[in-house]
């Protein structure tokens, strides 16, 4: 791959690196007066992989796009821009989005002013730039995760200078407020509390394409929750890769226990929050969410594994025995909670007996849910350098026995649920039967019930009448 002249290309060594400097939080957000409603008359499309992190960036997308005068089209085809915002955590991810910018490359042959950009955690990684760069000619920009905020720029040199644009930042990152929104839901909304991660886990590539952790502050997250409801909001989720670590890189003494607290006083119906770490959850939090009835009572705990040699690989920081002695006391305090888990099979040469001991955990646990994964070498990563001696087909073994473990449970857990009625925040209509609707509990438990003249956001009491492992099936009361 040759590097042209302007190019910003990653550099994941330059990515890990961590220093104790001040970081830079920038509330200003302009366009540049050439770029100025350079959209007016184009349409836009984008496509998101991956977290709720990469949700938000791209209402982010979305609304400075907006700013530019471009218009939102529900498909790629017909669209001036397409921007692909990527997930980088597993390998499937990468494989799927590698194969939508395949597929746009007959609407590139069709319409040479196309622009199709490539974002998010993908494009921080250096190998698979150089495969976008020397095999996918119709995608004509390319930007990371920290610089969001340059694509009025960007585009203009793609869209008027006839540019290519490469501008990937491996750096710790800053902190910017006020960029434009367009937000997806109109009752849900995410709201980022911090950016990055300094954990490390071995495994995991995010430290390197998200940078340092960097808190917002905390007036600015209680503004933003406030408006929120005020417009009207029922639920928010506040995010940030490692919440329970907030405030952690700043000087003051703010914590996510005081921030959630705060939070719940604003008022708004549902608050939520992904994604924990147990190395960082307090006693004082499980107390904060205990006391208050709109934080609601579910807790995505990942375990990844319930080993103690494997988590001690993983960089995790905990043990199979402080684990569960947090799950204990965040079941004994918080009433009707739910706890759901993240858990990797196959680990570089994890052996059967410690295998058996995620499934010791799973078993005492009972987890609501579970996202489930074999093992995903991420370049550049620690884990991708160690020599594994488990072969795919014993990993793709374990990973059946786990979720046939867990499924059971969460079924029979389920099936407690019948008969009792609880509170469902609508969704929406089903789109094979309009006296079907969707929503969630407060514990996050899917339910498909029968209804009439509902509208999305309700909140409606419904009978629970059926239990499968996944959903709960019910009637409107």
């Amino acid at each position: 791959m040759k590097q042209k002249p302007g190019w910003v290309l990653p550099d994941l060594k330059e990515a890990q690196k961590r220093t104790a400097n001040t970081i830079d939080r920038i509330d200003t957000f302009t366009i540049p007066e050439a770029a100025r409603m350079m959209g007016r008359g184009k349409t836009y499309f984008i496509s998101t992989y991956g977290c709720q992190a990469n949700e938000r960036d791209s209402e982010t997308l979305a609304g400075i796009l907006d700013e530019l005068g471009f218009t939102p089209n529900e498909t790629a085809e017909g669209s001036d821009v397409i921007i692909i915002n990527t997930c980088a955590i597993r390998q499937n991810a990468e494989e799927k989005v590698l194969g939508e910018i395949g597929n746009f490359k007959r609407l590139y042959h069709e319409n040479k002013d196309l622009i199709i950009g490539v974002c998010g955690c993908m494009a921080q990684e250096e190998g698979l730039v150089e495969t976008l760069l020397t095999k996918y000619p119709q995608v004509r920009l390319l930007f990371g995760t920290h610089n969001i905020q340059e694509l009025p720029s960007m585009l203009y040199s793609c869209m008027f200078e006839g540019k290519k644009v490469v501008k990937i930042y491996s750096k710790e990152g800053e902190v910017y407020e006020n960029l434009p929104v367009h937000r997806f839901g109109t009752f849900k909304a995410w709201v980022n509390i911090m950016y990055g991660c300094d954990k490390f886990c071995t495994y995991c590539i995010v430290p390197y394409t998200r940078g340092k952790q960097r808190s917002r502050k905390m007036s600015e997250i209680l503004k933003e929750v406030q408006q929120l409801k005020d417009e009207g909001y029922k639920e928010i989720t506040l995010l940030g890769q490692n919440v329970n670590a907030y405030g952690k890189d700043m000087d003051n003494e703010q914590d996510f226990a005081t921030l959630l607290e705060e939070v719940a006083k604003i008022g708004i119906p549902r608050v939520r929050f992904t994604t924990s770490h147990p190395w960082d959850f307090s006693e004082q939090m499980i107390d904060i969410i205990a006391k208050y009835d709109n934080i609601m009572p579910f807790i995505h705990l990942p375990l990844q594994s319930g080993d103690d040699d494997v988590l001690k690989l993983m960089g995790r920081r905990y043990t199979k025995e402080s684990y569960l002695a947090l799950y204990d006391k965040i079941i004994n305090t918080i009433p009707n909670v739910a706890v759901s888990t993240d858990i990797i099979v196959g680990f570089p040469n994890e052996t059967d007996e410690q295998f058996e001991h995620t499934l010791d955990v799973v078993r005492y646990c009972k987890y609501d849910n579970a996202f489930t994964f074999i093992f995903s070498a991420r370049p550049g990563t620690p884990a991708s350098r160690m020599h594994d001696s488990i072969d795919m087909e014993t990993k793709r073994k374990r990973l059946a026995t786990l979720n046939k473990t867990w499924n059971d449970l969460a079924l029979e857990k389920n099936k407690a649920y019948i008969g009792r009625t609880v509170t469902v925040l609508v969704d929406g209509p089903s789109k094979k039967d309009e006296n079907v609707y969707s929503g969630y509990t407060d514990t996050q438990k899917l339910v498909n019930f029968k209804g009439e003249n509902l509208q999305a956001g309700d909140f409606v009491e419904v009978k629970i009448l059926d239990a499968k492992t996944f959903s709960l099936d019910g009637v409107a009361v």
